[in-house]
């Protein structure tokens, strides 16, 4: 139990962490919506017209992205990530503050068995990761504690063995008690430095600590122009022994040829529920029981059952869509309006005609809604379905890069899945909006 409430607490510690960078970018939007509407008013656009557009919740097109919104909202995201990558797009006073590098120095103070003391300073060479400089010579001075060298990488700390060069030694009983003039304790509170920090180990070594600045290393989060360079190398030369276009298209044929199936299959079953309380008794605890189970746990059962080739990864993003299809569409004909089914048997209507008149097209938004959730979630398992032996794929170009931290091409590939995704997004909604203009009007 007190694990449990011990990593209980370190979740909301890194959510407490997190909040402040939330609540800047919940201001960044406010402000920029209030300049946005400051600029409109400026150009003459009259505010009671967006509030009488917006009040009419019933009606589908009383609130319509703003086009300004999304355009700032690109930018802010991209120029967010520029600054905290320190990324040569964006001017310097727009990026965040680096890591520290260069030559800093600190003063130890370490105690003999017999009670003396002696002083020494080490003096440390914070250099770029994957860079080995020499090491500046120093003399090694008059006391028992000798003056030292220490070269650390950007953004790392290290153990200093500064009194490994001492005439008397740990070994020999010597310790450390203070840094820069401050009493410490192991494993204590530190001691900053100016360009870092310092503090002992439980065990008495000294840790140093160079202020690692806000930017991010390019191994956690490569900067744009890395990977905009990244995507042009594999474009030209291919990733994995296939080009770039293949691996695209085939996660693309994978999971379009999932969601059709899933469509095919899961709307008949849909209207099958919707239409019939015995179909709806017979499947609605099937439908009930698969709809939580995540893709992802299917996967063992799909290897076993269609084996590791195309059949099992369109077996897996088959059943990935299926059960939002077939709820979509179930929902779709619950809620078609018993008034309008009425009326139309009132005017001689058959039951075929009033499936094919009412049923359907009164449907059609929520299935359509059901297809734009379902093409999301089949995009999301793909990553997961290309697990399976898959020589070509987004989903394998990002796993087998990640297993050699190539972050760079791990980004580019859910960069291309989330463009790919959203350009299908924006088809469906074109279609929606062309083959059901009725949706949201009563």
């Amino acid at each position: 139990m007190s694990e449990f409430l011990g990593e209980v607490g370190e979740v909301l510690g890194a959510a407490l962490r997190v909040l402040p960078w939330l609540f800047a970018y919940v201001v960044l939007i406010l402000l920029l919506l209030a300049v946005a509407r400051g600029i409109g008013r400026l150009f003459g656009r009259a505010r009671g017209d967006a509030m009488r557009r917006t009040v009419a919740f019933g009606d589908a097109g009383a609130v319509r992205s703003s086009g300004v919104a999304s355009v700032l909202s690109v930018a802010a995201i991209f120029l967010l990530w520029a600054a905290f990558t320190g990324s040569v797009l964006v001017p310097s006073w727009l990026r965040a503050p680096a890591a520290y590098q260069g030559q800093g120095s600190f003063t130890y103070i370490a105690e003999a068995p017999d009670g003396t003391r002696d002083d020494a300073t080490v003096t440390v060479v914070v250099h770029p990761n994957g860079e080995e400089p020499e090491a500046p010579e120093v003399a090694p001075g008059g006391g028992f504690a000798k003056e030292d060298v220490a070269l650390i990488p950007a953004q790392r700390s290290a153990l200093v063995q500064a009194q490994d060069n001492d005439e008397v030694t740990g070994d020999d009983g010597a310790r450390v008690v203070a840094l820069n003039g401050t009493e410490v304790e192991p494993g204590g509170d530190g001691v900053d430095l100016g360009w870092g920090r310092a503090s002992l180990t439980a065990r008495g070594t000294i840790n140093i600590a160079p202020d690692p600045g806000w930017q991010m290393e390019a191994i956690w989060l490569p900067p744009p122009e890395a990977v905009v360079a990244r995507l042009w190398e594999i474009a030209r030369e291919g990733y994995r022994n296939a080009s770039l276009a293949e691996h695209l298209g085939y996660s693309l044929f994978r999971v379009v040829t999932g969601f059709l199936l899933g469509a095919v299959v899961g709307i008949p079953l849909g209207y099958a529920m919707g239409l019939s309380g015995w179909f709806r008794g017979w499947f609605d605890p099937i439908v009930e029981f698969m709809r939580p189970v995540p893709p992802l746990a299917l996967i063992p059962l799909v290897i076993i059952w269609a084996g590791i080739g195309e059949t099992g990864k369109i077996v897996l993003l088959f059943l990935a869509s299926l059960w939002i299809m077939a709820i979509a569409a179930r929902s779709g004909v619950s809620g078609v309006r018993l008034s309008k089914v009425h009326a139309a048997y009132s005017l001689g209507a058959t039951k075929a005609q009033v499936l094919r008149h009412v049923i359907v097209p009164n449907s059609l938004p929520d299935i359509f809604t059901g297809a734009r959730v379902a093409m999301g979630v089949c995009w999301g398992t793909v990553v997961a379905a290309e697990l399976v032996a898959a020589n070509q794929g987004a989903g394998m170009m990002i796993m087998a890069a990640s297993k050699f931290q190539q972050t760079d091409v791990v980004l580019m590939g859910i960069i291309l899945i989330g463009v790919i995704g959203f350009g299908i997004d924006l088809l469906m909604r074109w279609a929606e909006r062309v083959l059901v203009p009725w949706k949201g009007r009563a």
